[in-house]
């Protein structure tokens, strides 16, 4: 109880009067121990004088080791609970405890290698210990950060540019570290504006200088000061500090009081007196400060170049300033001296700050992560030393040197035929180039290939971006690739880029060369007649061009229980009531042209929709950049259940921030590296057990399936499964007595097929319309092009096509259709989710290949057939209420972490569910292919499938014309093919 009271005292006076006087510590004292019983007053009061009024010399008796200590604790800010290890504050958590014991171990033991700890000196170790870089005159609660703990360190994502910085700076000298302080409050609240004027008020007497080793050095931190919550950045005073550095201190105060005496006070009063051009600036940034995401954190706290300090509802001071600049300082200046000799002349403080800080911020995070003082280096070097090899060998490499301060290095160890060191090392390359940092590369290649591995690089690989500031537009450049070999291009982008080709003359799927002409483009178009251009004269250019057509909005979504597993989400344009209307949004192109619309209507806004996936909670909507409305479908029985609430993450964690729910959620594409938006929704009262589908009794409205359309999906890659791709769409209209509406897999489609598909349905009376969807990064990938397309095609059928769409029917690209598909559209398929066609086994001598009929498949199968892909009906509604698409990728993810299972990906995958979801088997007539199929059964074919036969191999073009031909059938593929050829010349005469 002493204690508590004691240092209770304390901090009051400090708090007060900034320092406590020993007359005052030795009357609280007596006072205490008065109260106690344990003393007279005068004698406690004459005891404790001699005790803390002694000389220095005295406090070495072991009488006064109170007195000392009582000292000791005060002038460190030390409180009751504090432990220490060699000066180093121990945190709370026992497994945090024993991290810092193991690295204060590992780091004494360096210190011994290194001769810097011998028998003959220090004179005292640990007088030592308690000098260097992390040892501080005052405790603070900077110094109890766990430096990896998610809270000590933060990268600021903010709106704001370097006008919305105050800057200190010392004019006379020029600064040698610069530092960005991020001061998030809630100036709507009371509290919030005393501590931005106590702010304000205190910033020119914050420190400009920092001591390294009895110098002093000159620094520039520059103060800005940023919203804590959604209220503040509506607040009056928000734009007004996104331009601080325009406005200036005085004006920033005057504008505080003004708010601080009524709450009501407008933009325009608090501007009224400064220039045109600066209201003009404030003005531009009330759209910035609307559309701020707000940090996990609401408590008032400060981030200086990464490192968090929450001063809650204290007022931050001079020492907790000095505290952050001192931690990091060394960074900062390191960081500095790398950036200088590449900033222009005349650059502005605050212009240089930013860049500054965002690096060490970037490295303050890097460096958090590290789990010990381990030097790789040093890990390398012993390897060096075990296998006699020389130091300056081929295998290492470096550059840019050691810098003295900088407290990051990078080294890489890499092997030069992996994978993933075709992404790194381009990245090592800026990282060398651009920001000039210590860089060594280690080769470390696997000395041998088992004989049944792959080779470990089958591919060649170009990451775009520019290595300098003056390089031209960024693009992949491929030189002196094999020419006897056929090359398949494909994109490798970051998850929320939808990336499409937008230019391309030859086929991208098979690149190769025309040994007479040429491997460019300009051979291509003359490889189909004699040129007089040789391959070794003509210009081996081959030009490919692809476009970012959208950015995706995606993230994970929670209830209580778990993922709302088939909860409907709708994204559409975000509308903002201005007197009772809305606003109009302009949108600008890249070509300049601007487009305003107001959209007032519902159907005019919607945008895209999906579901939310029970597999981590995962959606996906298609999107860019702007300001959108998540909202759960009106149509759907979501909309009844659920509310939006207010979270973010915490520790991990899906935390509830207040009791407010809403029924739509706004979400802001701002940049190019969406990392996903976390969702929370609550159950309305009465809704607790609801089910989120309709029951077939449900009186509710169903939207009118009977529009007599038939829904086809299909997709293709390369020129050649394109030419087929026509010709099914060709077959599939001539012969469906209802419309048809194609839905084409965009992904993988050339502009040329794309262009000429829309021109070609329009005169043959279809509608095309082309959808896409982005393989998630938590869901294994595939690295096979062929493999990735298999996945396409029955992994996201659930979220693909519009909610709206609730059957759909596949057709492989390369089948002709000889039966009407309302036939198939309306067969019922009683209950199961979708139809397949079992495999043919009526060709006699192809049965050894059904591998199916025997071992894994055959026990598991049992009495189930084994179906065929390039034909399957898929009764949307069922699929998604049944949830079997998240059924199907938690298998996949299950089966696909042995390379070698699903050797026919988006075959064996349905197949193999069908314990869990159950397959109808189409009739047999509804598919034939010549390679499994006899020829007595083609006649009653409603389909012709060209799938390849395991005896001998035949070109596509040649069985076409050889299978689908006869009296079978209305027109033969040479007539098919002939037709499409038609419609494309006259597209390209029109085009043209």
């Amino acid at each position: 109880a002493y204690v508590e009271y004691f240092f209770s005292y304390i901090a009051e006076e400090l708090d007060q009067n900034d320092k406590v006087t020993i007359e005052a510590l030795i009357n609280t004292h007596t006072t205490l121990l008065e109260m106690m019983g344990l003393g007279d007053p005068s004698d406690i009061k004459s005891e404790a004088k001699e005790a803390l009024m002694a000389d220095e010399a005295d406090f070495l008796d072991e009488t006064n080791v109170y007195g000392k200590s009582l000292r000791f604790a005060i002038e460190r800010g030390l409180a009751p609970g504090m432990s220490f290890l060699n000066g180093l504050p121990l945190p709370e958590k026992e497994e945090a405890i024993h991290k810092v014991f193991s690295e204060e171990q590992q780091f004494l033991m360096n210190e011994i290698m290194t001769g810097k700890i011998r028998d003959d000196a220090p004179r005292s170790i640990y007088g030592k210990l308690l000098t260097g870089d992390n040892v501080f005159k005052r405790m603070h609660p900077l110094l109890q950060q766990d430096k990896s703990s998610p809270d000590a360190q933060e990268q600021v994502q903010q709106p704001f540019d370097s006008t919305a910085l105050i800057i200190q700076t010392d004019k006379s000298s020029d600064s040698e570290a610069y530092f960005t302080m991020e001061v998030f409050l809630d100036y709507a609240t009371t509290d919030g504006l005393q501590q931005l004027q106590n702010l304000l008020d205190s910033i020119p007497t914050f420190p400009t200088t920092v001591t390294e080793d009895d110098k002093t050095l000159q620094m520039t931190v520059g103060y800005r000061i940023l919203p804590s919550s959604s209220s503040a950045s509506t607040s009056a005073l928000c734009p007004v500090l996104a331009k601080a550095d325009l406005v200036g201190l005085d004006e920033l105060l005057t504008a505080v009081k003004k708010v601080t005496a009524s709450r009501e006070t407008q933009l325009e009063e608090l501007i009224s007196g400064m220039d045109a051009e600066t209201r003009a600036q404030i003005k531009l940034s009330v759209d910035l400060c609307a559309s701020m995401d707000f940090p996990e954190k609401t408590m008032p706290r400060v981030v200086g170049n990464g490192r968090v300090y929450e001063f809650g509802s204290e007022l931050l001071a001079k020492e907790d300033i000095e505290l952050l600049t001192s931690m990091g300082w060394k960074r900062s200046a390191a960081v500095f001296g790398l950036m200088k000799d590449l900033l222009p002349e005349n650059t502005s403080p605050g212009q240089i700050a930013e860049p500054v800080s965002a690096v060490a911020q970037f490295l303050a995070a890097e460096e958090s992560k590290a789990t010990n003082r381990q030097d790789v280096m040093k890990t390398v070097e012993k390897l060096e030393q075990e296998l006699e090899m020389d130091k300056n060998g081929l295998m290492r490499f470096e550059w840019n040197g050691l810098h003295d301060k900088l407290q990051s290095q990078v080294t890489a160890v890499i092997d030069p035929v992996d994978l993933s060191t075709q992404r790194l090392a381009p990245l090592l390359e800026i990282l060398r180039d651009q920001l000039n940092l210590p860089l060594q590369v280690i080769l470390a290649p696997a000395t041998s290939i088992s004989g049944d591995s792959k080779a470990p690089i089958t591919s060649y690989y170009r990451f775009v971006a520019s290595t300098s500031p003056d390089a031209d537009e960024p693009m992949a450049h491929f030189e002196a690739l094999p020419s006897d070999h056929v090359l398949t291009l494909r994109m490798d982008v970051p998850e929320p880029w939808d990336v499409q080709q937008t230019f391309a003359i030859q086929d991208t799927d098979n690149l190769r060369c025309d040994m007479a002409a040429g491997c460019s483009d300009e051979a291509h178009i003359s490889a189909t007649s004699w040129s007089p251009i040789s391959m070794k004269d003509s210009r081996q250019l081959t030009k490919v061009e692809y476009g970012l057509q959208h950015l995706l909005a995606f993230g994970q979504c929670y209830e209580d229980k778990g993922p709302p597993n088939g909860l409907q989400f709708v994204l559409s344009k975000h509308q903002q009531a201005v007197n009772g209307g809305d606003i109009a949004e302009m949108e600008v192109s890249v070509d300049g042209t601007v487009d305003s619309t107001s959209l007032t209507n519902e159907s005019q806004a919607r945008y895209s929709d999906t579901l939310v996936m029970k597999n981590v909670g995962y959606w996906q909507l298609r999107a860019n950049p702007g300001v959108w409305d998540l909202k759960i479908d009106e149509n759907s029985k979501g909309a009844e259940i659920f509310d939006f609430a207010d979270a973010s993450m915490s520790r991990g964690r899906l935390v509830e921030k207040s009791d407010k729910l809403t029924q739509a959620k706004k979400v802001v594409l701002k940049d190019f590296t969406n990392r996903g938006e976390m969702i929370l929704v609550k159950r309305r009262e009465g809704y607790e057990g609801a089910s989120l589908f309709f029951d077939e009794s449900s009186t509710v409205d169903k939207a009118d399936s009977a529009d007599d359309v038939i829904h086809v999906f299909s997709l293709a890659t390369g020129h050649l499964y394109e030419r087929f791709l026509k010709i099914m769409m060709l077959s599939v209209t001539k012969r469906t007595s209802s419309k048809v509406k194609f839905w084409l897999f965009e992904n993988f489609l050339s502009p040329t097929f794309k262009e000429t598909s829309r021109a070609m349905a329009r005169r043959i009376g279809c509608e095309i319309e082309f959808v896409t969807y982005k393989w998630p990064e938590w869901l294994r990938g595939q690295t096979e092009k062929q493999r990735i397309i298999w996945g396409y095609k029955i992994l996201f059928l659930d979220v693909l096509f519009p909610l709206n769409v609730e059957k759909i029917i596949y057709v492989d690209a390369d089948q002709v259709v000889r039966a009407d598909l309302k036939e198939l559209w309306d067969m019922d398929l009683e209950g199961a989710p979708y139809g397949y066609t079992p495999f043919c086994s009526s060709r006699a001598t192809t049965v050894g290949y059904q591998f199916w009929r025997d071992g894994f498949w055959k026990n598991h199968l049992g009495d189930r057939p084994y179906h065929i892909s390039a034909l399957y009906v898929v009764d949307l509604k069922r699929f998604r209420e049944e949830l079997v698409g998240d059924q199907l990728r938690s298998i996949y993810q299950q089966l696909s972490a042995d390379p070698n299972s699903l050797a026919n990906l988006d075959q064996d995958l349905p197949n193999y569910a069908q314990n869990q979801v159950r397959i109808f088997s189409l009739p047999q007539d509804w598919l034939w292919c010549e390679s499994w199929c006899s020829d007595e059964t083609k006649a009653t074919a409603k389909t012709i499938d060209l799938c390849n036969n395991p005896l001998h191999k035949e070109p596509k073009v040649s069985m076409a014309k050889r299978v689908i031909d006869g009296p079978l059938f209305n027109e033969s593929w040479v007539e098919l093919d002939a037709e499409v050829e038609i419609y494309e010349q006259e597209y390209l005469k029109l085009a043209l």
